[in-house]
């Protein structure tokens, strides 16, 4: 039987030095590191793309994720716009902390159907590796197990026979007249064209002329060109890796974590009503969420029987069947995800129409939204500062407080902003943006994150070193360095002769956490 023609999108998954992206270069012949730091230190650091043709004729774009536990959040960015998984093991190592963690990913994400590549397979036996994988996997997935080895070739046509059969049982995206929808992970200029936006498209289908909306930001812009995987194209479908040409919107005016979609079919949430499996999650517990290529502080309220409203701190692109992974904040763990039910409630608690509601959502039904608060404005915790943009600052200034938001702990300098840098004392002004440095801005929030993984370091090991700094982020010497010098200004830490950090407490303080 032929497989359905609609492109679909494969996610690696394993732990560093599994050989991901030699298996993706053997398969594919593409070298997804493309950063000099990656090729010189062997590791993906950023999500790196190629395309894969079945023997079927079906496409795949294949996203390959880096497999250290420093970015796992990376992993999940591009997990959660996957359809398929190909799990590396290597077959001298077998299964690994990473492996445990990206297969509760792809378990949170309820993406369940794939192939397991044990590599290396002239290095050592791949029989204990296999069991070990195909134990870990359970019944919960459908999966082909196939031993390889990319240095020598052999098995890697078995791996292309195992994703063949993968993709045959599975349907793909919306229809191609579904909405567009793509999630932002790289934005750029190139010269004689123009703003270029690249991300995997969701939904929909994308193609020169048509007019866009940019999110959270509500910009319009007009699509010059599209690529699909460097190659020009006269329209983009679902579950392509794509590349999209745009006029009418400046780069400044766009960053990481961004949407691309057709007008008027979404909206920034900051609240998601969700079917999650979470494992020790509490009612009030702070969680980081992750969806598309954004990821936001929330608090969870547990409503019962499997159910939670999650209460971001800072706007999703969610919509109603999208998936979400939940991870702890300290010490960073993946506690599970599941399902948006709804991406736009209203504030309830266990009320038994708002629960009622759930419970119909959940078996596909569409009833009546409950009374309660109106979706008009987030709900702040008593701990959690309002860091939203006040109405009253221009588009511009808004613009860059969520460009600030994208850069998360590594903030721009001044130069790196151009024209948009004249809206930072306005963004000071309003409590939105602070000076890191002589020459740096960041977001408030991305701030307020840094110093609770300082807090929190600090509490379980006595202090925190730039090394320690720089490795929990997965960032630069520089990035970490202003970062703590930060901190040390503004009275959270104080830096001891060693060049160690702990926290400065004041009398009868406990904590600053």
């Amino acid at each position: 039987m032929t497989a359905p023609a609609t492109p679909l999108t494969l996610g690696t998954a394993g732990h560093i030095d599994h050989g991901k992206t030699a298996l993706v270069h053997a398969l594919t012949g593409v070298d997804t590191d493309r950063l000099p730091e990656e090729r010189a230190r062997g590791m993906t650091i950023v999500l790196g793309y190629a395309p894969l043709v079945l023997p079927c004729g079906r496409r795949l774009s294949v996203v390959d994720v880096p497999g250290h536990e420093r970015f796992v959040r990376t992993m999940v960015a591009g997990a959660t716009g996957i359809d398929l998984f190909l799990l590396v093991v290597a077959a001298d190592d077998g299964v690994m902390p990473q492996t445990v963690e990206h297969v509760a990913v792809l378990d949170a994400l309820r993406v369940r159907r794939g192939v397991v590549a044990v590599t290396k397979a002239d290095a050592a036996d791949p029989a204990r590796a296999l069991a070990e994988a195909t134990d870990l996997l359970g019944d919960r997935f459908a999966i082909d197990a196939v031993a390889c080895s990319a240095r020598t070739g052999a098995g890697i046509a078995d791996v292309v026979a195992a994703l063949d059969r993968a993709a045959a049982a599975l349907p793909g995206r919306a229809p191609a007249g579904g909405g567009a929808l793509l999630h932002i992970d790289r934005v750029f200029t190139i010269r004689g064209a123009g703003t270029v936006v690249t991300g995997t498209l969701w939904s929909g289908a994308i193609g020169r002329g048509d007019v866009v909306e940019l999110l959270p930001a509500g910009l319009r812009a007009r699509v010059r060109g599209v690529q699909v995987h460097e190659r020009p194209a006269d329209r983009a479908t679902a579950g392509q890796r794509v590349a999209v040409n745009l006029t009418g919107v400046q780069l400044r005016a766009i960053g990481r974590g961004d949407a691309l979609a057709a007008p008027g079919t979404l909206a920034p949430t900051w609240r998601l009503d969700a079917d999650l499996t979470l494992r020790g999650a509490r009612h009030g517990q702070r969680v980081h969420v992750h969806h598309g290529t954004r990821e936001a502080p929330a608090r969870l309220a547990e409503l019962g029987d499997g159910l939670w409203q999650v209460r971001l701190e800072r706007p999703l692109l969610a919509r109603d069947g999208d998936r979400v992974v939940v991870r702890s904040v300290a010490p960073p763990d993946t506690l599970g995800g599941g399902v948006v039910l709804d991406a736009a409630p209203r504030r309830h608690g266990r009320r038994p129409d708002a629960l009622a509601r759930l419970h119909e959502l959940r078996r596909g039904e569409r009833p009546t939204p409950p009374r309660g608060e109106p979706q008009d404005a987030p709900p702040q915790p008593p701990d959690t500062p309002l860091t939203e943009p006040a109405p009253q600052l221009p588009a511009g200034a808004i613009a860059l407080a969520e460009r600030l938001r994208a850069a998360g702990h590594e903030p721009p300098s001044t130069a790196d902003l151009g024209d948009a840098a004249t809206h930072l004392p306005a963004l000071r002004e309003a409590g939105v943006a602070a000076r890191v440095g002589r020459d740096r801005h960041a977001h408030v929030d991305a701030l307020a994150e840094v110093r609770r993984r300082v807090v929190a370091i600090v509490e379980a090991e006595g202090a925190v070193t730039l090394a320690r700094l720089r490795d929990d982020l997965g960032t630069s010497r520089q990035f970490a360095q202003a970062l703590l010098e930060y901190l040390d200004a503004a009275k959270v830490t104080v830096r001891r002769p060693d060049d160690t950090r702990v926290l400065r407490r004041r009398r009868g303080e406990q904590s600053v956490a």
